[in-house]
Protein backbone atom coordinates (compact mmCIF):
# COMPACT_ATOMS: atom_id res chain seq x y z
CA UNK A 1 0.00 0.00 0.00
CA UNK A 2 2.59 2.32 0.78
CA UNK A 3 4.33 2.06 -2.28
CA UNK A 4 1.77 2.80 -4.43
CA UNK A 5 1.31 6.12 -2.49
CA UNK A 6 5.51 6.91 -2.56
CA UNK A 7 5.07 5.91 -6.50
CA UNK A 8 3.79 9.28 -7.97
CA UNK A 9 6.63 11.32 -5.64
CA UNK A 10 9.37 9.03 -7.26
CA UNK A 11 7.79 9.45 -10.91
CA UNK A 12 8.03 13.05 -10.00
CA UNK A 13 11.36 13.31 -8.81
CA UNK A 14 13.30 11.40 -11.54
CA UNK A 15 13.04 14.62 -14.24
CA UNK A 16 16.46 16.39 -15.42
CA UNK A 17 17.11 19.34 -14.99
CA UNK A 18 20.07 19.83 -17.91
CA UNK A 19 19.15 20.99 -21.37
CA UNK A 20 17.03 19.21 -23.92
CA UNK A 21 19.33 17.13 -26.92
CA UNK A 22 18.38 15.00 -29.58
CA UNK A 23 19.33 11.19 -28.74
CA UNK A 24 23.00 10.56 -30.10
CA UNK A 25 22.96 9.86 -33.38
CA UNK A 26 19.26 11.49 -33.49
CA UNK A 27 18.69 14.29 -35.30
CA UNK A 28 16.47 17.67 -34.90
CA UNK A 29 12.86 17.75 -36.79
CA UNK A 30 12.86 18.31 -40.30
CA UNK A 31 12.50 22.17 -41.51
CA UNK A 32 8.90 23.23 -41.57
CA UNK A 33 7.67 23.62 -45.32
CA UNK A 34 8.70 27.02 -46.76
CA UNK A 35 11.60 27.50 -44.01
CA UNK A 36 14.57 28.14 -45.38
CA UNK A 37 16.31 26.26 -42.14
CA UNK A 38 16.12 23.30 -39.39
CA UNK A 39 15.14 25.56 -36.61
CA UNK A 40 17.05 24.94 -33.37
CA UNK A 41 16.12 23.36 -30.01
CA UNK A 42 15.66 26.66 -28.22
CA UNK A 43 13.44 28.46 -31.25
CA UNK A 44 11.44 25.15 -30.90
CA UNK A 45 10.96 25.48 -27.27
CA UNK A 46 10.01 29.47 -27.56
CA UNK A 47 6.62 30.65 -28.07
CA UNK A 48 5.65 32.26 -30.84
CA UNK A 49 2.90 35.59 -30.02
CA UNK A 50 0.46 33.77 -31.79
CA UNK A 51 0.93 31.00 -28.87
CA UNK A 52 1.48 33.98 -26.37
CA UNK A 53 -0.21 37.19 -27.33
CA UNK A 54 0.44 40.11 -25.81
CA UNK A 55 -2.13 41.65 -23.11
CA UNK A 56 -3.64 44.95 -25.03
CA UNK A 57 -4.18 47.58 -22.53
CA UNK A 58 -5.69 49.51 -24.79
CA UNK A 59 -7.69 52.52 -22.77
CA UNK A 60 -10.82 54.46 -24.19
CA UNK A 61 -9.16 57.24 -25.33
CA UNK A 62 -12.50 58.91 -25.88
CA UNK A 63 -16.18 58.61 -25.03
CA UNK A 64 -19.02 58.28 -27.37
CA UNK A 65 -23.08 58.48 -26.84
CA UNK A 66 -24.67 54.89 -26.77
CA UNK A 67 -26.86 54.69 -29.87
CA UNK A 68 -30.31 53.72 -28.90
CA UNK A 69 -31.66 50.28 -28.46
CA UNK A 70 -34.39 49.71 -29.35
CA UNK A 71 -34.61 45.88 -27.96
CA UNK A 72 -33.88 47.22 -24.68
CA UNK A 73 -37.56 47.17 -23.80
CA UNK A 74 -38.87 47.50 -19.81
CA UNK A 75 -40.08 44.01 -17.97
CA UNK A 76 -44.08 43.03 -18.42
Amino acid sequence: MRGLLLLPLLLAGCGSAAGLKPPEGGKLPVAPLGARATPTPQQLLTPTTQQRPQRSDELLRSSEERRSDEFDLPPR
